[in-house]
C-alpha cells in the first residue's frame, strides 16, 4: 500500500479504498481459517511447532520497511494457521473455548467502533447499554438495585471486591495508605483461584494474611472451620475484613455453601465476596441455579460469561449490590479533563472514575448482542445441555476400563485418571503413584503433538496428575464426547 509523503498535507497517510480491501481479504482469510476449519473435526486443533521453529516460520522481527500487501495477508494465514484452534469442539483444555456467532458480531463491531468506555459523549451507547447488561445480571444474582462494572477478567474482578471491602471498613487508606491500617486478613479456601493471594499481594495486605479455609473432600469450603478461623484471627490482633468464596472451583468445579458462609459472614459483620467466575452461568438455569443458594446475601460477585455461556473473551463483570455509590468513592480521581461538572448533559452517566483503569474496552456489546439474539431461554439451554454432556462422559467412563474418577461431578468439570493396562491392578505397588502421575503428561505431550485434541491435567494436594475436562462449547456433541474417550485410550494404551 503505497503511502502520501508526510510532507503532503493534501491526502490523508491512509488510502481507505486500499485499506478497506485488505481488511476484505484479511477476513476471508479468518473466516476460511478460523471459522471453517478451526471448527471442522477433521481439522487439527493445534499445529504444535517448537518455539524456535515457530519463531523463524512466523518471521516475527520487526524491520524499517513494510511488506507488500500479499505477504501480509500471509502473515495473517500463518497466525491462524499455527495458533490453538479454541473454537474447535475437541479443544478441553480451558474454561474457555467454543464460538457464538452473534457474540463474535459484537466483537468485531466494538473492535471497528474502537471507543472508551468513559465517558457518555464518546461511548453513548454502551455507556447505556452495559448499565442494562449489569441490570439483567444482578437480577439473576436476586438484587433489584446494586452496582457493578465489566472488567478485563475474574481475577481483576476479584482484586476491585477485595479493594472495595477494604475500603468500605477504612476509606482513609484511599489518602493515607498502608500507614493507616492494622493487620487484615482475608479468608478463602486452598481450592479457590489464585487471584485472591495475588490480589492481597497487590493491595499490600500480603499473601501471609490470606487465611485458608479447610474443604471437604468435594473441595467445599467448611463454614465452621470458617469461623473458628475467623475467631483466632481476631484474638491475634487482626482485623478479618473479607471471606472470598467460589461458586465453581477451578479444578474440581465445586460450589462453596453461600447460605451457611454467609451466616458466618453475618454474625462476623464482613464483607462476602462469590467468585463465580467459572460457575455463576448456572443462574440461567432453572434446575441448576441451586448450586448458587444464597448468593444474594453476598456484597459482591464475579462472573464471566466469557466461559460457560460463550461470550469470548474477554467477557467479566463485577456486580455489587452496593447503593451508596462506593465504586466511585473508592477509585474516583475527578480529573478535571475528563470529568468535567458542567457539561450539558447528565454527569453521572460518565462511568469511567469507577474503574480502575481510564481506557476500557466494550466488553459488554458481545454479550447484549448474543443474548438479544437468543435470549435467557436459549442461554438457559447452553447450561442444560453441558450438564448433559457431563452426565453422558461420566456414564460412559464407568463402562471402560482404565478410567477412574476422581469423584462425581458436581459441575460439568470431569477429573479423572486414566490408568494404562499395565498399571491396572497394581494400586498397591510402591510405586503406583509415581507412575500414575507421568501418564497425564505423556498423554498429554502425544495429543499436543498430533494436533487430535487439548485437555489439560493437574495434580491436586496428595493427589497425583489427573486430567481435568470442561464440557460447555455450543459446538460439541456426544460424537465428540465417544472421540474423547477412545482417544485417551488410544494415546495411553502402551504406557
Amino acid at each position: 500500500m503505497m503511502e502520501p509523503t508526510i510532507g503532503d498535507l493534501s491526502d490523508p497517510l491512509i488510502n481507505h479504498t486500499e485499506g478497506q480491501l485488505f481488511l476484505h481479504e484479511a477476513f476471508k482469510i479468518i473466516v476460511e481459517e478460523v471459522l471453517c476449519k478451526g471448527t471442522d473435526v477433521k481439522e487439527k486443533v493445534c499445529e504444535w511447532k517448537e518455539p524456535e521453529e515457530l519463531a523463524l516460520l512466523l518471521d516475527l522481527e520487526l524491520r524499517e520497511n513494510g511488506e507488500p500487501q500479499e505477504r501480509v495477508l500471509q502473515r495473517v494465514k500463518d497466525v491462524a494457521k499455527y495458533s490453538i484452534k479454541t473454537s474447535h469442539p475437541r479443544f478441553f483444555n480451558q474454561q474457555y473455548g467454543g464460538v457464538d456467532y452473534h457474540s463474535l458480531a459484537g466483537r468485531f463491531l466494538s473492535e471497528a467502533l474502537n471507543t472508551n468506555l468513559f465517558t457518555y459523549e464518546v461511548a453513548p451507547v454502551f455507556i447505556l447499554m452495559e448499565a442494562e447488561v449489569l441490570r439483567g445480571l444482578r437480577k439473576l444474582v436476586g438484587w433489584t438495585e446494586g452496582d457493578g462494572l465489566f472488567c478485563p477478567g475474574g481475577s481483576t474482578s476479584n482484586n476491585y471486591a477485595m479493594n472495595l471491602a477494604r475500603y468500605r471498613l477504612y476509606p482513609e487508606v484511599k489518602s493515607q495508605g498502608l500507614w493507616s491500617l492494622p493487620r487484615l486478613t482475608v479468608f478463602t479456601s486452598p481450592e479457590s483461584h489464585y487471584s485472591v493471594k495475588k490480589g492481597a499481594a497487590f493491595l499490600g495486605l500480603g499473601m501471609d494474611n490470606v487465611i485458608l479455609v479447610k474443604v471437604d473432600d468435594g473441595g467445599h469450603m467448611i463454614p465452621e472451620d470458617l469461623d473458628e478461623k475467623i475467631e483466632l484471627s481476631k484474638s491475634q490482633g487482626s482485623v478479618p475484613f473479607l471471606v472470598s468464596c467460589t461458586a465453581g472451583t477451578t479444578v474440581q468445579g465445586a460450589f462453596d455453601p453461600l447460605d451457611r458462609i454467609a451466616d458466618v459472614c453475618d454474625k462476623h459483620k464482613l464483607w462476602l465476596h462469590v467468585d463465580a467466575a467459572w460457575g455463576g452461568s448456572v443462574l440461567f438455569s432453572k434446575k441448576h441455579r441451586h448450586l448458587m443458594e444464597g448468593v444474594h446475601r453476598a456484597n459482591s460477585v464475579a462472573w464471566n460469561p466469557h466461559k460457560m455461556l460463550v461470550a469470548g473473551l474477554q467477557c467479566s463483570v463485577l456486580l455489587l449490590k452496593d447503593t451508596t455509590n462506593l465504586l466511585k468513592k473508592c477509585h474516583s480521581a475527578n480529573a478535571a479533563y475528563l470529568f468535567q461538572q458542567d457539561k450539558f448533559y447528565d454527569v453521572n452517566l460518565d462511568i469511567g472514575d469507577k474503574s480502575l483503569q481510564c481506557s476500557r474496552k466494550v466488553d459488554c456489546l458481545k454479550l447484549w448482542l448474543m443474548w438479544k439474539a437468543i435470549g435467557s431461554t436459549g442461554l438457559e439451554q447452553r447450561v442444560d445441555k453441558a450438564f448433559l454432556h457431563a452426565r453422558y462422559l461420566v456414564d460412559q467412563m464407568k463402562k471402560r476400563d482404565g478410567f477412574q474418577l476422581l469423584r462425581e461431578p458436581e459441575f460439568v468439570n470431569v477429573c479423572f485418571w486414566f490408568i494404562p493396562p499395565s498399571l491396572r491392578g497394581k494400586e498397591k505397588n510402591a510405586d503406583y503413584q509415581s507412575k500414575l502421575a507421568k501418564v497425564a503428561p505423556v498423554i498429554k505431550e502425544r495429543m499436543m503433538k498430533q494436533g487430535t485434541m487439548m485437555v489439560g491435567y493437574q495434580p491436586l494436594g496428595d493427589r497425583v496428575n489427573f486430567f481435568r475436562i470442561t464440557v460447555f462449547s455450543p459446538l460439541i456433541s456426544q460424537a465428540d464426547m465417544d472421540f474423547f474417550l477412545d482417544e485417551i485410550e488410544r494415546l495411553g494404551k502402551d504406557l
